[in-house]
């Protein structure tokens, strides 16, 4: 388990961007206060591998984060005299839970110095609760804490009130809103993307989703779907508030012929 752990953040460390790794990143450090473990059935300590295992509606808590599961394994290391914990395993059931969102998945690694949680799930997604947005995906689900992103593999969907936004992967960016509610900002969606309103149907190969003026930008295959017609081109800018899409140039400046299919309906429809 602790070489899955290592190789999972180590993934999410390669997908993100230089630029967002090249930040700052507050670790958990002594001002955090003490973690606290507690179970119904027990803790043991395997001293040799430096580790306490909790079983039993296991439950796990610093600074404000709470990690509960069936089973949990905190990793720690010894510095200066102290037992400084800062990895938690978290097998069955389990929910890692903040004032502002709720992670759920079948199993989790949290990482207590980069405040990093990967969730995982065959049998349920695991899934993300804001309290404005949910994202699931089949594979696995990120969310960075301190940088407050979200990255969803596999099969990734978000959805907020009619509208849904699914892809291959997905890279959900918040920020907290003058209520102090954590709100999604930005989604990047790579491969197969779809984005589903009451109204339209888009596609494309890859997208970016600007949550305040509600519009996307399309590359790739693109395809727009209102009722029985659709407009087919390489790049297109949908604005999801007013209805109004464009077919746009190619990225490059080119001209690219655009297609589209319009079918009349029958007095009898």
């Amino acid at each position: 388990m602790n070489f899955v752990a290592a190789l999972l953040l180590a993934s999410v460390s390669m997908f993100l961007s230089p630029e967002l790794l090249a930040q700052s990143v507050p670790g958990q450090g002594e001002d955090e206060g003490p973690v606290t473990v507690e179970a119904d059935d027990g803790i043991e300590w395997i001293r040799d591998q430096r580790m306490y295992v909790a079983r039993g509606n296991a439950r796990a808590e610093r600074g404000g984060v709470t990690v509960e599961a069936d089973t949990l394994t905190a990793l720690y290391r010894e510095q200066n005299g102290a037992t400084d914990i800062y990895r938690l395993e978290a097998i069955g059931n389990v929910v890692i839970s903040s004032e502002k969102q709720r992670g759920y998945g079948e199993r989790a690694v949290y990482d207590l110095d980069e405040a990093v949680a990967v969730m995982l799930g065959k049998q349920t997604p695991p899934r993300l609760e804001t309290g404005t947005e949910t994202i699931t995906a089949r594979d696995s689900l990120e969310y960075w804490e301190q940088r407050q992103i979200a990255v969803a593999r596999g099969n990734a969907v978000a959805k907020k009130e009619d509208r849904t936004i699914r892809a291959d992967t997905l890279i959900a960016r918040f920020e907290e809103d003058a209520g102090g509610q954590l709100v999604a900002k930005r989604m990047d969606a790579v491969g197969n993307v779809v984005i589903t309103t009451a109204e339209d149907v888009a596609h494309g190969d890859e997208g970016i989703y600007n949550v305040d003026s509600e519009t996307a930008i399309l590359q790739g295959n693109v395809r727009i779907t209102r009722g029985e017609n659709q407009l087919n081109g390489e790049r297109a800018e949908v604005n999801l508030k007013t209805g109004i899409s464009r077919l746009l140039s190619g990225p490059d400046g080119t001209r690219q012929r655009v297609r589209g299919l319009f079918n009349p309906k029958s007095d009898t429809q």
